[in-house]
């Protein structure tokens, strides 16, 4: 039996199926993804030839695979945000990125240094891992595709902070590294932190997704129509921006993921009414989507085949607080001001998405330096994942469904008007 020519029609059976998915989540109100969890743990249940998923012989290959999947899906994200960028009507988004995901990072830092025995170093690399939601795995709850004339609170809150703060835990993740660093009497500073990966990178970050999203815009939309020059009807387009925005701010030392976020919103706002938006996205949507199956079937695969030996039973725990306790709780905080209705805060509270960002962003940490339970980090960040597949994945839409029939329109203030 050959053992590659299974693997590729392991590939071709995953990415095709996913092209019904989103009907069948539709149908059953199941999220996909548990879908292909349960099919990768099955697959790697019954076959011992398909490929090894472990991530601390295969660190880079987690590190890269889980780094494409996150920026496409942030420019795919961006570019199905509607609403017009203020920030007035972006408030509780941005509410959620400064408030609660510091308050998450704070809280899982203490308590895991308390609970679990982390160092400190450890532990707040395992608050900055948890902390951002996830774009990739959070479509059930986000905006439909561009245009969509629907406007709603709750998933265009859920979608701006996916994209949002999937670029700002990485100045937390880059404080870890330093604490690592400098507890084995490295040469690292937290002032050169502060300046390098918090202002500057930031800031590159921020202003090389403007300024490439500006001049794409321009290339795009203007450029044909006033020159009647480079007339393209391409969606592919959206995935090279993605790869160029990404790779040129990473050149820069800027986060490449604030970038691509920043990029895909001012291309989005370039002609915003501009049915090529719709194709851009599309596309986007269709490459993300079989990455995705990709990733999650060995996602299911690493959590039979050893993933979770290190899991103990407080890091269990931990990891249900985590999701129902400490995630709503620091959410509700962070949405005590806007007027949003309260089934509307709650729902909020609840369906912050962890996923593939997190893997990301652990993988990338474990690349950099050593960290000390960096077996323990894979296993409780897996179980994290895990139940946030299951749990959310089973109660997303039925209870977006419920929200639109208990609560009516005359209820809601829109916060982000298109």
């Amino acid at each position: 039996m050959d053992e590659y020519i299974l693997i590729i029609a392991v590939i071709g059976f995953a990415a095709l199926s996913m092209a019904w998915m989103p009907a069948i989540t539709t149908k059953t109100g199941i999220s996909y993804s548990i879908i292909y969890v349960a099919l990768g743990a099955l697959l790697y249940s019954i076959f011992d030839f398909l490929p090894a998923v472990d991530v601390d012989r295969h660190e880079e290959y987690a590190l890269h695979i889980t780094e494409l999947v996150v920026i496409v899906s942030l420019m795919g994200t961006g570019l199905k945000i509607d609403q017009h960028f203020s920030f007035r009507g972006w408030r509780v988004p941005f509410r959620l990125v400064i408030i609660t995901m510091v308050l998450c990072i704070a809280a899982v830092t203490v308590s895991s240094w308390w609970t679990l025995g982390f160092g400190w170093a450890s532990a707040l690399l395992f608050g900055a891992v948890l902390a951002p939601t996830d774009p990739v795995l959070a479509a059930d709850v986000q905006v439909g595709p561009p245009h969509e004339k629907e406007v709603d609170n709750v998933r265009f809150s859920l979608t701006a902070e996916a994209g949002l703060n999937d670029g700002t835990a990485f100045p937390f993740v880059w404080l870890a590294i330093a604490l690592a660093i400098i507890s084995r009497n490295g040469d690292a500073s937290v002032y050169e932190w502060f300046l390098m990966d918090v202002v500057y990178r930031i800031s590159a970050g921020v202003a090389s997704g403007f300024i490439l999203g500006k001049i794409l815009g321009f290339l795009i939309f203007d450029l044909p129509v006033k020159k009647n020059f480079l007339l393209t009807k391409d969606g592919f387009i959206a995935i090279a921006a993605t790869l160029l925005v990404y790779g040129i701010t990473e050149l820069l030392h800027g986060y490449g993921f604030i970038a691509v976020f920043v990029c895909a919103l001012t291309m989005r706002a370039y002609e915003r009414q501009h049915k090529f938006h719709r194709r851009l996205h599309e596309f986007t949507d269709q490459i993300e989507r079989i990455l995705l199956a990709i990733v999650l079937i060995l996602f299911g695969g690493a959590l039979v085949t050893g993933i979770l030996e290190s899991l103990t039973w407080q890091m269990a725990v931990f990891g249900l607080a985590f999701i129902f306790i400490i995630r709503p709780f620091t959410a509700y905080i962070a949405l005590s001001g806007p007027k949003l209705h309260y089934k509307e805060k709650g729902i909020i509270s609840f369906f912050g998405i962890r996923g593939i960002g997190s893997f990301f962003y652990l993988s990338f940490a474990l690349s950099e330096t050593y960290f000390n339970h960096s077996k323990e980090l894979w296993a409780a960040v897996s179980f994290v994942v895990l139940v946030s597949v299951v749990i959310h994945g089973l109660t997303a839409a039925i209870s977006l469904k419920k929200l639109k029939e208990q609560v009516s329109d005359d209820d809601i203030e829109i916060l982000a008007p298109k």
